[in-house]
């Protein structure tokens, strides 16, 4: 009798219900989520207002659900940005190996060393916040961090019997690297895809809890937690719900990363 995968189930189950409500936001929100109303002013939670308005009178569902889908976008474009191009360096150089991958190692460690956000802070200080630039600036930062991952990966296959028959055959190296050793690596690959993700959204909410993310007119949980710190206590589901998102997103992610490599293991 087969094991039941709780992680993946529960994990599957948090994230298809965080995409559904990102992907709501994307198309319908029960009131203008910039819209402020006098009378609505520091509501609780109610029949009208589900999660509450704000000081401003601002409803914090219709907000929540607009914060929550500009943040998944950018955390998954900073991930498409930061693995793509490192899958491709990392493969490259844990292939060939010689003076370049050393070389470019090298630097992969040098940029390692210092706090990811901490660079990211740094360079939109230099070229503003904005959606974009975070996307540029957490992207190319994370691409050491995978580099490396699939580097490792890559030198333990590379000598395989497998791949050798493949050089013997007279197979590419291209396809040898994409199509012969590519699969073999997914579950440490989904590892890192699923570490990525999470810090790729706190990275984000944190920049814009800062100030220095998105701007104020772009929706983002990171921002909505910083506009309501002053009236944490006061209004605590200003806090309450866009901190839940944050949450959610990343455990729900997380519990999936960790069933399927649960389920990879037990096939194993």
């Amino acid at each position: 009798m087969k094991r039941k995968n709780w992680y993946l189930t529960i994990g599957a189950v948090l994230t298809a219900f965080m995409l559904a409500f990102t992907a709501l936001g994307l198309f319908w929100t029960p009131f203008e989520p910039s819209a402020m109303s006098a009378p609505d002013r520091n509501a609780p939670p109610s029949a009208a207002h589900p999660f509450g308005c704000d000081a401003y009178g601002r409803d914090v569902l219709s907000r929540t659900l607009e914060g929550a889908g500009s943040t998944l976008t950018i955390a998954l474009a900073v991930l498409a940005v930061g693995a793509a191009c490192g899958l491709a360096v990392g493969a490259l150089c844990g292939y060939y190996g010689g003076p370049a991958d050393a070389l470019v190692m090298r630097l992969c460690d040098t940029v390692a060393a210092f706090p990811s956000v901490l660079l990211a802070l740094v360079v939109l200080a230099l070229t503003g916040p904005g959606k974009y630039n975070v996307i540029g600036a957490l992207g190319v930062l994370f691409i050491p961090s995978f580099a490396r991952l699939v580097r490792g990966e890559y030198l333990k296959y590379r000598d395989r019997d497998f791949v050798r028959s493949a050089r013997l055959m007279g197979v590419g190296d291209l396809r040898i690297i994409f199509v012969h050793i590519l699969p073999n690596i997914w579950p440490t690959l989904l590892s890192g895809l699923t570490i990525g993700f999470n810090n790729a959204v706190l990275a984000e909410a944190s920049m814009s809890y800062l100030g220095i993310g998105v701007t104020p007119t772009e929706p983002s949980l990171g921002y909505m937690l910083k506009d309501a710190q002053g009236s944490l206590f006061t209004l605590p589901w200003c806090t309450a719900f866009p901190a839940a998102a944050v949450i959610a997103l990343i455990l729900g992610v997380s519990l999936v990363g960790e069933g399927i490599r649960d389920r990879m293991g037990a096939a194993s």
